[in-house]
This record gives C-alpha cells, structure tokens and sequence, in this order.
C-alpha cells in the first residue's frame, strides 16, 4: 500500500504525515487552511482541493480532526469518505472522538467494502515530530496487520483493544487520568509557591517520587517558564474530558476528578485560553496580571457569571452538565474557584 491520503495537517498531523512521506509513501492531502499543509507540499505532497479528492485514489486514509461532528460529517456525509473512496479502502481515524461514533463508522465501512477503525494517538506535538506516539486502536492486532508498517512510521507503541469504538473508549481513559493529573500539577507548584519554595527544585523533587506524573515532567516546566505554546490545546483538551463525561454519565459512573478539571478547563476557556497549550491551566492559579500577560481576560468570565444565575461556568446544568466550582459546600466571597480573585 504506497498511495496515502492525510486529512487534517495540523499541531499532529503535520509531523505525523511528515513520519509517512520521510518512509517513502506516496502522499495527498487536505487541510481546511491550505496554508497549513504547505511544507508538506514543498516537500513533494500533493495538495487536493477536497477530503473526497484527497482519498479518491488512496490505499490508506489518515484522517485527525477537531471535534467528532467533524469526524461525522467527513466520514457519514453523501459525499464523505466512506462514498468517494475505492473498495477496499483502510480508513484510520487518529482524532481523539466519540465511542459510538466510532463503532457506526466502522459498520457502515463494512457494509460499503471498506475497512475503518479509530486509532486516537497520545503523546503530544513532542511524540508527533519525533515518531514516537502510542496508538490506541479498535481493531486487533490481526485487522492492523497490512497497515502495520505506516502506524509505526510515527508511533513506537501500538495497543489494539481489539473492537471498533475500543480504542476511543481507551483513550478517553487516558484523558481521565491526564485531566486529574493536570490538576494535581497546578494545585502543587500552586501550593509550593505560596509555601515560599523553590518551583523548580519542589518539581524535581515530586518527579522522584510516588507524585511524580506525565504533567508534572513535561508540562509543569513550560508553565514555570511562562511558555503557554500549545503541543495539545485547552479546547481540545475540553472536547476530550467532556466526551469522557458523557460517557461516565450514560454508565451512571461518577469521575470527580474529570469533572473538577473540566470545570477549570471550562472556566480558562471563558476567559480566552481556549487555543492556550493545556499547562496553562496553572494561569487560573497566577495573579491577574500574569494572567493578562498571557493574553486572558476575567472581565470575560465575571460579565458572564453576572447573566448566569449561581453559576458561572457557561453549562446548561438543566441538560445534565457537571457541577461547577461554584456549587453547593463552597464560599468564595467573590474569588474565582482556584482562589484568583477577578477584581
């Protein structure tokens, strides 16, 4: 299988479909901002117009998205993928999407001659440009076989769950634990600093230790040097603890710590750090004026708490949301949830 399609060049899937072309694949893509895919293109790419001209002649198609009414549409519509690619078509979908989602693709590709499977990936813009991603599939090992050799062009871990939506199912677990532990990263260097200590001597400190966590290594020091570049953005990082959620809530399973996260993710997104690298959560913790530094805005927040009625993390709780900071056993005398106060 030489002729690859890549849909979706962005933080990820630029280096990702850089990993394919460097092993000597054919490649076409499509991004929705041409200009994105540009240095793929310089390197020999082809650039298509469309999603269904990017796979119409492909052996394999990539696809890595935002968001799974994007996974939808690209896939499900009359003119998607599973309609303008040929017979026997591999689709792989490395955007981080629903469950069910995942499944009715895969069923619907059987039906159509295809074969297609989610593969979220974790590891981050640091593991995508250096191949080193793991994939969380949901298909097995045996179903991965022929497209085996292009998943580790970019990853040096393959798991298979071994159904459609599995892997999804998989990766969403994966989110629970980084949300907590995000969390737990800015309630420590948060709690240090105000304990008079040294930042970065309490992280080294932590990382030899039973608290040490993927957080704390590779993302605590881009936050203690005011780097809120995004290797995985908030509002992405949003989208994946909300789906989480969703599905805790149709298993009627409580995730406290998910829930907790997202609120403080929700709140750092409301007051403009949607597009903000996910360590700087830690900003909700700073003074207002680091806070302003880094581009943010809690008058944003405050006018929207004020047209809320007590609450003020922008959910419909009436729909089943998660319960906000501001909730029930909690008196905050005007500050903000992580003890910022906005005034």
């Amino acid at each position: 299988m030489h002729k690859v399609a890549f849909i979706g060049t962005g933080i990820m899937g630029a280096p990702i479909a850089g990993h394919l072309m460097d092993a000597g694949y054919s490649l076409t893509v499509y991004n929705r901002t041409p200009l994105k895919a540009q240095p793929l293109v310089d390197r020999g790419a082809v650039l298509a117009s469309s999603p269904a001209e990017a796979a119409a002649e492909a052996d394999v198609v990539f696809t890595m998205v935002g968001y799974p009414e994007d996974v939808e549409e690209l896939y499900l519509a009359g003119d998607g993928l599973l309609t303008s690619t040929k017979p026997g078509c591999v689709l792989i979908d490395l955007t981080t999407s629903s469950p069910s989602l995942a499944r009715d693709i895969a069923e619907a590709a059987q039906v159509d001659g295809r074969f297609a499977f989610d593969c979220p990936v974790t590891g981050g813009e640091a593991g995508a440009i250096a191949g080193t991603l793991t994939a969380i599939v949901g298909a097995t090992e045996r179903d991965i076989e022929s497209v085996r050799p292009l998943l580790e062009t970019f990853c040096n871990r393959i798991c298979c769950f071994g159904g459609a939506g599995k892997g999804q199912s998989a990766k969403l677990a994966n989110q629970v634990a980084l949300a907590s532990s995000m969390v737990g990263m800015a309630d420590a260097l948060s709690f240090a600093e105000q304990s008079g200590l040294d930042l970065e001597q309490t992280r080294e400190m932590i990382m030899g230790g039973t608290g040490a966590s993927g957080a704390m290594d590779t993302l605590a020091p881009k936050a203690l040097s005011g780097d809120w570049k995004p290797g995985f953005m908030v509002k992405h990082f949003i989208k994946d603890i909300g789906l989480a959620l969703q599905e805790a809530e149709e298993r009627e399973i409580a995730l406290p710590g998910a829930d907790t996260a997202f609120t403080l993710y929700d709140m750092l997104d409301a007051i403009g750090g949607g597009s903000l690298g996910t360590q700087a959560i830690t900003l909700l913790y700073q003074e207002e004026a680091e806070a302003v530094a880094a581009g943010l805005d809690w008058s944003l927040y405050t006018a929207q708490h004020e047209h809320e009625e007590g609450c003020g993390c922008g959910h419909d709780h009436d729909h089943g949301d998660h319960e906000c900071c501001h909730g029930e056993g909690h008196h905050h005398d005007g500050d903000h949830c992580c003890g910022h106060h906005g005034e």
